[in-house]
């Protein structure tokens, strides 16, 4: 019985115990609160972007416009307007004529054509037409009913009554004289009617006068005193490049008065082009490329008098040439290519172009009416003059192995006989000189 009180009371004790130590724990409450949380959320933004798209590139390769300032005047005065115009990129070389014709060669024997346009001399023509490497044009410049080229160069651009070549600057000889030079003109001489013998008075009286001598022709070899000769030659009725015929005898008779009379530069044999002599003022009269002329006479027309060349019995003679476009055969961006000739033909850029580039003659008809009254528009209207009244000849280098070498025959005559002679006119030295030219022809 005292065994069962004490068990109940320790029941009573731990049940006590553990309500105790309940009510002494912490209570957990459980409450729902919002709390605000920030999400990232992706959202798709249109960002712009500039990607450069590669723009077709036109390869020109030319032997035209080869001076600095000629090239610069071409590539930021006619290139860049097509280039932003069309969204392309024009990538222009200056190449000499058998660079270029060597280079084509090699692109098709290889089947590579990466040329689109090339522009090349009417001397070298014949060997691209005879090669084939070119695209016959003529349907595509009948498209284009707003200019007209000049026949003048059609035996040239063209074959069997197919035109492959457009013609673009051409040129011919004019006279130039410094102001300086008016004191000493012949009497009753007529500056736009000069004759040859009136020149070569006016160069030996010069000379006399100054103690030595104002006329400026190329002495440096292989440069261009063919094509001065050859003016002259033209005059009396002789071809060319004729060295030893009568009519060219007498030519040479008016070169060697002059060599005799001392009427050359001192400087003769150094001289390449006869711009800066001019420009230097050490030079005070030559007949010389039309371009370059014009280069001079419109740095400053107060100090210069320009002329057409002096005539002969024939008339007033001149070697004319004339570069032309041409598009090779599989050219990769044709249409392009085709879009370029049509804007660099235009008659208002011919003349832009001509008149940019010193002087050379737009073979184009309508270009005329573009022309006004500034120094560079009389250089053209004068070339123009010569250039339709004249008795006037191509260079035919197709003909012969090495241009250069017809060339060195002419330089050698010019030293020897001109120069370095007494003012006779050395037939047999003329006559060795044509059997040399004669073994050059191919």
């Amino acid at each position: 019985m005292k065994e069962r009180k004490l068990f109940t009371f320790l029941m009573i004790a731990v049940l006590l115990g553990a309500v105790f130590a309940t009510a002494c724990q912490p209570q957990t409450v459980i409450e729902e609160v919002e709390v605000p949380v920030e999400v990232e959320v992706p959202v798709e933004v249109e960002v712009p972007v500039e990607v450069e798209v590669p723009s077709k590139t036109l390869a020109f390769a030319s032997r035209l416009f080869s001076p600095p300032r000629e090239q610069e005047f071409l590539i930021n005065e006619i290139i860049k307007p097509f280039e932003e115009e069309h969204g392309v990129t024009v990538n222009f070389q200056i190449l000499d004529d058998d660079t270029l014709f060597d280079r084509a060669t090699v692109q098709v024997e290889t089947d590579h054509i990466t040329t689109d346009i090339i522009a090349a001399h009417n001397g070298k023509m014949p060997d691209w037409l005879d090669a084939g490497y070119v695209e016959d044009l003529t349907d595509i410049i009948a498209g284009w009913d707003d200019r007209h080229f000049s026949e003048t160069f059609s035996t040239d651009t063209n074959r069997d009554g197919r035109q492959y070549f457009i013609p673009v600057g051409a040129d011919v000889y004019l006279l130039l004289a410094n102001e300086k030079a008016m004191p000493y003109f012949p009497d009753g001489a007529d500056i736009d009617a000069l004759t040859w013998e009136q020149y070569a008075q006016w160069a030996i009286d010069m000379a006399a006068g100054e103690g030595e001598g104002k006329v400026c022709i190329t002495g440096i070899p292989s440069k261009s005193w063919v094509y001065q000769f050859g003016g002259s030659a033209l005059s009396y009725g002789a071809g060319f490049p004729d060295i030893n015929s009568p009519e060219a005898a007498e030519a040479w008779q008016i070169w060697a008065d002059i060599g005799a009379g001392d009427g050359f530069v001192p400087t003769v044999l150094n001289v390449d082009s006869c711009v800066d002599p001019m420009m230097r003022e050490e030079s005070w009269l030559t007949v010389f490329h039309n371009a370059r002329a014009g280069q001079v006479y419109s740095s400053n027309e107060t100090q210069f008098t320009l002329a057409p060349a002096p005539s002969g019995p024939t008339g007033i003679g001149s070697i004319a040439g004339v570069s032309g476009y041409a598009i090779p055969n599989g050219a990769p961006n044709r249409e392009l290519a085709i879009a370029f000739l049509e804007y660099i033909t235009r008659p208002d850029i011919q003349v832009k172009l001509a008149k940019g580039t010193g002087g050379f003659i737009p073979p184009v008809d309508e270009a005329r009416d573009y022309l006004g009254d500034e120094a560079i528009d009389e250089v053209i209207n004068k070339a123009v003059l010569v250039l339709n009244n004249g008795v006037v000849s191509g260079v035919p280098g197709y003909l012969y192995q090495d241009w250069g070498a017809v060339k060195a025959v002419f330089d050698d005559v010019f030293k020897d006989m001109v120069l370095n002679g007494d003012g006779t006119v050395d037939q047999a030295l003329l006559d060795a000189a044509a059997d040399q030219l004669n073994a050059l022809l191919k």
